[in-house]
């Protein structure tokens, strides 16, 4: 066991550690200077280390603005002048007559819609489907499963409930539920965005 002598960095170490803990007295008076060495620590560092501001460069691009905020302010939200979404105005779709050949592709849509006789593969019935239907729905069809549709005929003419000049919301009969079709004008003409079983 090693011998703990007067002399040395080990002895003025503990002497320098020990001091707080002779007493109540030596032990407030390190805790009061510590305050006071970290508050005068807190306020001496950033005004000597200083903080960095964004530079304007000469850009022709989009700019953000930034600025400095006193201590314990919240800092404001960064002003771009990139445009929004919603920076351009809402525009309320037209209302028009239905479109001929929208309440075509609808009536052809339901009549493959219903066309699965016993042993069509999934893909086969897609297959019908596909020149009547937009691109992006045509995945979510391809979720059905044709045996499991009850209608087997159309049984009536479509029914016209809203018409846009971009978009028709019809309703066609069928021997089993009663098709809620919304056709909509894409580039390749008049297709089924979306449809739901009536009762």
């Amino acid at each position: 066991m090693p011998i703990r002598t007067n002399r040395g960095r080990a002895a003025v170490y503990r002497r320098l550690w020990g001091w707080p803990l002779r007493s109540p007295r030596h032990l407030m008076g390190a805790l009061v200077f510590l305050a006071i060495l970290v508050t005068a620590l807190g306020i001496v560092l950033p005004k000597v280390v200083g903080k960095p501001q964004a530079k304007a460069s000469p850009t022709t691009g989009p700019t953000t603005s930034f600025t400095a905020t006193p201590p314990g302010v919240a800092a404001p939200v960064p002003t771009s002048n990139l445009p929004t979404r919603l920076s351009a105005p809402l525009v309320t779709p037209t209302t028009a007559a239905p479109n001929g050949d929208a309440v075509r592709v609808a009536k052809e849509w339901a009549a493959a819609w219903v066309n699965h006789p016993a042993g069509i593969t999934s893909e086969q019935w897609l297959a019908q489907l596909k020149p009547f239907t937009t691109e992006e729905y045509l995945p979510v069809m391809a979720s059905v499963d044709p045996a499991n549709i009850p209608a087997t005929k159309v049984t009536g003419e479509p029914v016209v409930g809203t018409s846009y000049t971009s978009s028709v919301q019809l309703t066609i009969p069928t021997d089993g539920p009663k098709l809620a079709i919304t056709v909509v004008n894409t580039n390749a003409g008049w297709r089924v965005a979306d449809y739901d079983q009536a009762s």
